[in-house]
């Protein structure tokens, strides 16, 4: 019986492969917030490091480096069978930074290219080409994003864009200045690129925010289609010419569109169609149109069609059985009842097996934090040796309450000064959190020395609170919902290895929509900075979001932490301390003394400033993080003092 329905099932799967087949050309989309071995194409110099792609070499000491990282699958630009081209948009996040500003680096580039296995020349030609051969020969499109003045290519600046389309001296340039913005300046730069094929017409928008500008930096009228391939590769490009500039890409994803045409796949080349199907001469034996039978072959139409039909019955039981068996196999494993949906939609599942190995077991040795949640470990991926931080914590209600929300918002978040969820595992009563890992660790502890290492500088400090200040304002107006973090403090703020302020640990967040009044509930957070209106009514808001933030710009400001115990009365806490100071005409009294003067006297005083007035007892008085933060990167000085 079984053999029979087997026979059948063949017997039907040939038939089908005889017919022809629609194939169609292809759009592509993916959004990587990390990167991995599985989705690049690494050469030259370029490398993978905590999830971003390094693209020259790392070095303390002037060195000369060109590498590419690509995209490790062929895109298609261009629909041969209707002769149309692709539209696209891209957005990407990069850093410049140089450790010796007296050296000079190239820049780096966004590239279309035919070639997958080659890197240009180090220097000025930005691993785009070869130093002796150009690509005036080659159909390679980029984008430069050049730190350098090359007169040999006719560069306006040493901070500008340009479209380069079959050698290095663009079609189209731009002043990156105009933006108030500095491409080696070392903070993360988001950059967005569209091609509209209908339009012909490329633009490029650059802008410290994650928020997309209203106006391009640059339009360029052109036609790409003249220099597509069917199939071409798309990346990133550096290079350096003795020097210490370090190209990195944090963050990427891509969109194509305009390719949907059908394409009829050929017959097998052994399979000829018969002109005449009842003519013996070209097909050979075949049934008569009476139904008789010829030469021992006995299939009438009405056979073949009756064969087909109860085959495809019998295909469409079996993958029906496999799914049947597949649901209750999954049903089986899936987790308790307790994840809601949307839990269950978010980042990568790990097994603990995985986790405990690279946490080798979750060692004493690996703990790198502890907090409301559990323990935090370093672990090393052992299919990828990516580095991670993994959240630990027992089987409780709140803990299980807490990492479902974590789970769920944070799952779904994507901003450059948010901590990256890699993904999660629910087994052996535990609830583990995979993040990337931040080489500087906590806010907190690198502000208070608890590794006993150098002062934060004063340039570290303004950038860490405008990076938070970027974060806030996504998750309160940016975001499809309104995010309340509700735990804002020196401690949930991570520092990745430019010193960049990542926001993390949402166990405590609720979502809440636009513009709707907040609901009652029990108070949560922290001491210190935590709003009186939220002491008083347990109703959180933005507000309340809003006032946490000023205590932490305080206290990254002075160099104090928000409540001072050991401290007399009238000291002891850092808003009122502050506040007093500022009534005396004495604010800037309140910097941190460990600065030594180290700072931008007119900074320092926004920024305390801004603190006092996030800071302040009414919520009504306070700013919107939207307030606090202009596209220029400035802090809005909002109190008139």
């Amino acid at each position: 019986m079984m053999t029979s329905r087997l026979e059948c099932l063949l017997c039907f799967l040939l038939l089908i492969s005889f017919f022809p087949r629609k194939s169609y050309a292809q759009n592509i989309s993916f959004d990587f917030s990390t990167f991995s071995f599985r989705n690049l194409t690494l050469i030259g110099d370029a490398y993978l490091r905590n999830g971003a792609i390094g693209l020259t070499r790392d070095l303390a000491v002037p060195n000369s480096s060109a590498g590419r990282a690509l995209y490790n699958k062929p895109v298609q630009l261009l629909d041969p069978k209707t002769n149309t081209s692709v539209s696209f948009r891209t957005m990407f996040s990069f850093s410049i930074t140089n450790v010796d500003p007296v050296s000079f680096g190239e820049g780096l580039a966004f590239v279309i290219t035919p070639d997958n296995n080659t890197v240009g020349s180090a220097g000025p030609f930005l691993g785009l080409v070869n130093a002796s051969t150009q690509i005036d020969d080659t159909r390679t499109i980029a984008v430069e994003f050049d730190t350098f003045l090359d007169v040999q290519f006719h560069d306006p600046n040493a901070n500008h864009i340009g479209l380069d389309i079959g050698n290095l001296t663009s079609y189209k340039v731009a002043d990156v200045g105009i933006l108030q913005i500095d491409l080696k300046s070392g903070d993360l730069i988001t950059s967005w690129i569209d091609y509209n094929s209908t339009e012909k017409m490329a633009r490029v928008w650059l802008s410290y925010s994650s928020v997309k500008p209203e106006k391009p930096l640059m339009s360029v009228s052109i036609d790409f289609s003249k220099y597509f391939n069917e199939y071409m590769y798309i990346g990133f490009s550096a290079s350096t010419g003795g020097s210490t500039e370090v190209h990195k890409i944090e963050e990427w994803s891509f969109q194509s569109f305009g390719l949907s045409s059908p394409v009829v796949s050929p017959l097998p080349k052994n399979i000829t169609t018969p002109k005449n199907i009842t003519d013996p001469s070209i097909v050979g034996p075949v049934m008569s149109t009476r139904g008789g039978c010829h030469g021992g072959l006995c299939f009438s139409r009405l056979t073949l069609v009756g064969i087909i039909s109860g085959s495809s019955v019998l295909f469409v039981l079996f993958f029906g059985f496999i799914a049947w068996f597949s649901y209750r196999k999954w049903k089986a494993s899936r987790p308790s009842d307790s994840f809601r949906s949307d839990v269950m939609k978010s980042p990568k599942k790990f097994t603990y097996k995985e986790l405990s190995i690279a946490t080798k077991g979750f060692s004493t040795s690996r703990v790198i934090g502890h907090g409301a949640f559990g323990t935090v470990y370093r672990g090393v991926l052992p299919d990828s040796d990516n580095v991670v931080a993994v959240k630990r914590s027992t089987y409780n209600n709140q803990g299980k309450n807490e990492f479902i929300a974590e789970l769920s918002i944070i799952g779904r978040l994507r901003h450059r000064n948010l901590v990256h969820l890699q993904g999660w595992c629910h087994e052996k009563g535990e609830f583990l959190l995979v993040f990337e890992y931040m080489p500087n660790g906590s806010l907190d502890k690198i502000l208070f020395q608890e590794g006993q290492g150098p002062v934060l500088s004063w340039g570290h400090r303004y950038k860490i609170v405008m990076g938070v200040a970027s974060a806030l304002s996504y998750l309160h107006g940016e975001w499809e919902q309104q995010v309340i973090h509700r735990d804002i403090k020196a401690s949930n703020i991570m520092l990745d290895a430019s010193f960049n302020a990542r926001l993390g640990d949402f166990g405590l967040a609720r979502l809440m929509d636009h513009n709707k009044s907040p609901d009652a509930t029990l108070t949560a957070g922290t001491m210190g900075y935590l709003a009186p209106e939220y002491l008083q009514s347990g109703k959180a808001s933005e507000k309340t979001d809003v006032f946490s933030f000023g205590a932490v710009v305080l206290e990254v400001a002075c160099g104090r932490r928000p409540i001072e115990k050991d401290l007399p009365s009238g000291k002891n806490n850092l808003v009122d301390w502050v506040w007093s100071l500022h009534s005396e005409g004495r604010l800037l009294e309140a910097a941190d003394a460990r600065l030594e003067g180290e700072y931008d006297e007119d900074e320092m005083t926004r920024m305390l400033s801004v603190g006092l007035l996030c800071s302040h007892p009414h919520s009504n008085s306070r700013p919107t993080m939207r307030q606090n933060l202009d596209r220029a990167r400035v802090l809005a000085l909002l109190l008139q003092a």
